[in-house]
């Protein structure tokens, strides 16, 4: 695959810059407060040495990255480039194709944002039942249909670029892409006929989150053929690590009551949480109404949460950190002002 020269110089730049004396260092910083061995109350890792570039770390708009691999790697690697220059950031890419990735897989339209937004692309939900029908009656699609094709050609790019750079193969980790988790993809396949399903065709919206689930399987194995799954510590956006394998977003959960993400989630996602070593959930908006159905779900070893202000964080507090289930990528902010609440964050909260 060609590479042009702007992203092969970058990509020797940051080869001479690794330290691995310091990534090892980094790496064992979550180790510890991953395993239980870090004894202060908030969690915020130390990158020890810190290393300018030489070459300026380029700005790709996503458009353009969407639509070329050397322009997706150079875009990727200049965050690399910041990491290393950065207080806390570990080294981390991912194939970064948006939210639509899994529902383009069935043929969903994929729809690009505007240039000037410089925002990931998605796709359209169909909002037709009979779709999902026929969907279910042709099982597992072609996992090269849509972005599969660009994630999966991405990463056989990346694997063969880096085998040749042995700092980088080791030190830079290429993470999962945005596979979400079984109900939002689901919604954002469905759209919003989905709700009323859960009503009014249960059958109908088990099947299609059972055939969602298998495919979030199958497209994950491919994907890890390319980049071997680490259960032991999986990197995420590079400001955040955790055991298990995988990442679900649970964005969709926020709109459905708890009784409903007992009886429509949270059996698909404990099938992959138990499938890949366990996990963390990712959620945006209010989850407060089912985090203690969530925390009960077996290898879930943390969350990623945004808009504490939209929760009753004394509730998520103590089905998480109180229970040693890790809250990952916290607000700066409404952890030092929670800092003092009965009984702390136990060890386990990070920013």
């Amino acid at each position: 695959m060609h590479i042009s020269k702007e992203t092969l110089s970058l990509i020797e730049d940051i080869e001479r810059r690794i330290d691995p004396e310091t990534e090892e260092d980094l790496e064992k910083q979550w180790l510890d407060f991953t395993y239980g061995r870090f004894e202060g109350e908030i969690f915020c890792p130390n990158r020890k040495k810190l290393s300018v570039p030489s070459v300026e770390p380029p700005f790709i708009n996503i458009n353009d990255a969407v639509k070329d691999y050397d322009l997706m790697l150079r875009g990727q690697l200049a965050g690399v480039s910041g990491a290393l220059n950065g207080t806390h950031n570990t080294l981390c890419i991912r194939a970064n194709y948006g939210t639509g990735i899994m529902t383009s897989l069935f043929g969903a339209e994929i729809f690009i944002m505007p240039y000037e937004n410089n925002t990931l692309p998605t796709t359209r939900p169909l909002n037709d039942s009979e779709k999902i029908r026929e969907f279910i009656e042709n099982g597992i699609p072609n996992l090269m249909n849509g972005f599969g094709k660009n994630v999966l050609e991405f990463g056989e790019m990346c694997a063969e670029i880096f085998e040749k750079y042995p700092k980088i193969k080791k030190y830079v980790n290429v993470y999962h892409p945005d596979t979400q988790g079984p109900l939002d993809v689901c919604e954002l396949l469905w759209g919003c006929e989905m709700f009323y399903a859960f009503y009014d065709d249960p059958d109908l919206a088990h099947s299609i989150l059972s055939l969602i689930t298998d495919t979030y399987i199958a497209f994950m194995d491919k994907w890890y053929e390319l980049f071997p799954r680490n259960s032991v510590l999986s990197h995420h956006w590079g400001g955040l690590c955790h055991q298990g394998t995988i990442v679900l977003r649970s964005d969709s959960a926020m709109n459905i009551s708890p009784e409903i993400y007992r009886e429509f989630s949270a059996p698909y996602d404990q099938k992959l949480l138990d499938y890949y070593d366990g996990g963390i959930v990712h959620f945006c908006g209010r989850g407060d109404h089912y985090i203690d159905i969530l925390s009960e779900l077996k290898g879930l070893y943390g969350i990623n949460m945004s808009q504490p202000e939209c929760n009753d964080m004394e509730k998520i507090y103590k089905n998480t950190v109180d229970k040693g289930i890790k809250i990952l990528g916290f607000s700066h902010g409404r952890a030092l002002a929670d800092k003092d609440r009965l009984g702390g964050f136990n060890h386990c909260l990070s920013i």
